[in-house]
């Protein structure tokens, strides 16, 4: 399967399906949607913030694509924003799919406004400064709550959370995923439908 194919499936499937085929490349909770309702299916631009330097940020800004995802590792910095309205509407006209952010953002309500999607711990008025640090690393392997994060690793969020992992891994899995999807609806179905519960959930692993 090349990637665009895998690209596109993976833009049907519901992601948390994924997560019973799976067990690593989940973020932690502690990393959610900052922006209710955004989906992101991309690829990773990582940024190893090692000083709160809003200059690295827009260099890393600078280098993307469409289709790109900004992932940002903050080093176990949750007190300083690297992420605000410009940042996200800087990425927004660069054609990014969405911005994860292993730490906090500022101007909540211009976040939402904007409705690309943001992804971090939570919110504050403390932001990052012009630095010009020598510290920070673009596209190289980073960690983001847990996960390891390689540049070109394929990025899916949603409101339930955050996957990043790369395309030969999620490549094997993707096809079952999409087939217990399809298979979802009739199962809602029998229940609906008042058919007992033994007959209806798998109660074994050889069910």
């Amino acid at each position: 399967m090349n990637d665009d194919d895998l690209i596109a499936k993976l833009r049907e499937v519901s992601f948390a399906t994924l997560g019973h085929f799976l067990e690593h490349g989940f973020v932690s909770h502690e990393v959610s949607a900052m922006v209710p309702g955004g989906r992101i299916v991309g690829r990773a631009v990582t940024l190893r913030l090692a000083e709160p330097d809003a200059i690295a940020v827009n260099r890393a800004l600078v280098s993307l694509k469409p289709g790109d995802v900004l992932v940002i590792d903050t080093v176990g910095d949750h007190s300083h924003a690297c992420v605000g309205a410009v940042t996200q509407f800087a990425a927004r006209c660069a054609g990014a799919a969405g911005i994860i952010v292993d730490g906090v953002v500022t101007d909540i309500n211009e976040l939402r406004t904007c409705q690309l999607p943001v992804f971090a711990r939570g919110t504050t008025q403390l932001t990052t400064k012009l630095i010009g640090s020598t510290k920070c690393q673009l596209n190289e392997s980073v960690n983001c709550a847990g996960a390891e994060v390689h540049p070109g690793d394929i990025v899916l969020a949603d409101d339930n959370g955050v996957l990043i992992l790369p395309a030969e891994e999620l490549a094997p899995v993707i096809d079952k995923a999409l087939q217990s999807d399809l298979a979802e609806p009739g199962l809602l179905a029998r229940l609906r439908n008042g058919e007992p519960l033994e007959k209806v959930l798998a109660t074994s692993s050889n069910s």
